[in-house]
């Protein structure tokens, strides 16, 4: 299992808020996760959904845990890369520019 970043604070101060809901919040994420796909691709996976849904806040969370668990750069802008073709190249361009945010955040990024 790998370690996953810090969630942001307003989600922290959220949770901290309203208890009951974080704690739903967790139980919907391990019911998720209880099946035969591995943890690399249910992290993939959800950054699809995120990206197709076109959540900003839901890209970066997924994209920093990809980093997270090692995925490669390549791999992660893939999952755009094939949105591409249902999303419209306006709407990709927008989700790719989100990950850019975070690469260009990465200590050592020449981006």
């Amino acid at each position: 299992m790998t370690r996953e970043p810090t969630p942001p604070r307003t989600f922290e101060q959220f949770i901290a808020r309203y208890p009951k809901l974080g704690r739903a919040w967790d139980q919907i994420a391990e019911a998720g996760a209880d099946g035969p796909l591995d943890e690399r691709t249910q992290r993939l996976i959800k950054l699809a959904v995120a990206v197709g849904a076109l959540r900003q806040g839901a890209v970066h969370a997924n994209v920093r845990k990809a980093i997270a668990m090692r995925i490669p750069r390549e791999e992660i802008e893939q999952v755009v890369a094939l949105a591409a073709g249902t999303l419209g190249l306006p709407a990709s361009v927008a989700v790719y520019s989100w990950m850019q945010d975070l690469w260009e955040a990465q200590p050592g990024s020449s981006n």
